[in-house]
């Protein structure tokens, strides 16, 4: 089970992959739908109980990787009395609060921490160290405990793996899995979903995943393949930082939408040289004021030009407002010197397009997902 703010779909997209090469016939669930091998039998957000149990009950499956949001949790529970692993990714600045009075990030917390609380007795739970609420939920595991974070001397991290247990980390280029004296390592330029390790926030999807995998003892060779062979694509991972390229611009399409993943996005971006920066935003309605706000403040100070764009996403809020809160974060962007309005996802992404000039690079912030990267796609495709 994978909960978290940030990073859940694309941790269960690799545990389920790796899974796979270990020989297993692994069944998932995810904002995107229900997987079976590899093959989509249902679309939409398949993330809460309902979903998981089509597939713990289906007769192919021996590996469910089930993404768990708080959302299915405070309906009706878990699907299942125990997991022998659970991964809590982030929890950050959280995402959604004020709904279903949740209203803080450690109201938050207690609600994801639930699938550490019913980790199986010989099970695990897989926690970012990095993060204080996150690395605090040990204490409510009835399992063993596996930390990961970049950094080898966290230390939460520096503790536990002193005391001979299960770490995961990054040290010199490679990520390295300890216990003890004994470690696996793997060099982060044979993982094509970090790029080189420079994509800080895959190189923790990758850890946490690669630290779910080795807890509930798939070998490491079929790990290893697994990594090497695990791409970031519209098809493999959609909405999930993926690139393409465009009369010689670079575009990236993604589904970040709360400001922990926008300021993840942005450090990565930051690695990537452009001549000219460009971004296309709304903003999801059912967020608060302020973190709507605040996703086009931290976009405000790394693109030159702005395209705010609304559509599907407006959950309840009148017309125009989302798009106000969006501008009202821009108001003292230090690098902004260009922001356009645009009614319409698939409108915003041709003016940005029609825009680019080799060397720029793009930032699309989707909201319909398989339907805006078709149009993607397709515009790539048209040249």
């Amino acid at each position: 089970a994978v909960a978290g703010t940030n990073g859940k779909t694309t941790t269960v997209r690799l545990i389920a992959h790796l899974a796979a090469r270990a020989g297993r016939h692994p069944g998932m669930t995810n904002s995107d739908g229900i997987y079976i091998a590899g093959e989509r039998i249902d679309t939409g957000d398949c993330s809460g109980p309902r979903s998981a149990r089509n597939v713990l009950m289906h007769p192919d499956v021996d590996f469910a990787v089930l993404e768990t949001a708080r959302g299915g949790i405070l309906r009706e529970g878990l699907a299942f009395d125990r997991c022998d692993v659970a991964v809590v990714t982030n929890i950050g600045l959280g995402d959604h609060l004020g709904m279903n009075y949740i209203d803080t990030v450690e109201g938050l917390a207690a609600v994801k921490r639930v699938i550490v609380e019913n980790v199986a007795a010989d099970g695990a739970a897989v926690l970012n160290a990095a993060d204080p609420i996150v690395a605090a939920m040990a204490g409510s595991c009835p399992g063993s405990v596996v930390f990961f974070a970049k950094d080898c001397h966290q230390p939460v991290l520096a503790a536990h793996r002193a005391h001979g247990r299960r770490v995961v980390f990054v040290d010199g280029g490679e990520l390295v899995a300890a216990e003890g004296e004994h470690e696996q390592r793997i060099a982060l330029a044979e993982v094509p979903l970090t790029r080189g390790g420079a994509l800080g926030f895959q190189v923790d999807n990758v850890m946490a995943a690669v630290a779910a995998a080795w807890s509930v003892g798939l070998p490491w060779d079929a790990i290893r393949t697994g990594l090497r062979s695990f791409v970031s694509d519209a098809r493999t991972a959609p909405g999930r930082f993926n690139v393409f390229e465009h009369r010689g611009a670079t575009l990236i399409a993604d589904y970040g939408h709360n400001p922990d993943a926008i300021e993840a996005l942005v450090q990565a971006i930051d690695t990537m040289p452009a001549r000219r920066r460009h971004v296309v935003i709304s903003g999801a309605g059912d967020r608060r004021d302020e973190d709507i706000r605040r996703q086009t403040e931290i976009l405000g100070n790394a693109f030159d030009a702005v395209i705010l764009y609304e559509d599907a996403c407006q959950r309840g809020r009148s017309e125009g407002e989302v798009l106000a809160l969006l501008r009202e974060g821009l108001k003292d962007a230090r690098r902004a010197r260009s922001v356009d309005e645009i009614r319409g996802e698939f409108a915003a992404i041709d003016t940005a397009l029609a825009r680019l000039e080799a060397e720029d690079l793009c930032l699309i912030l989707v909201d319909q997902v398989d339907q805006a990267l078709d149009h993607i796609t397709a515009r790539v495709a048209q040249g």
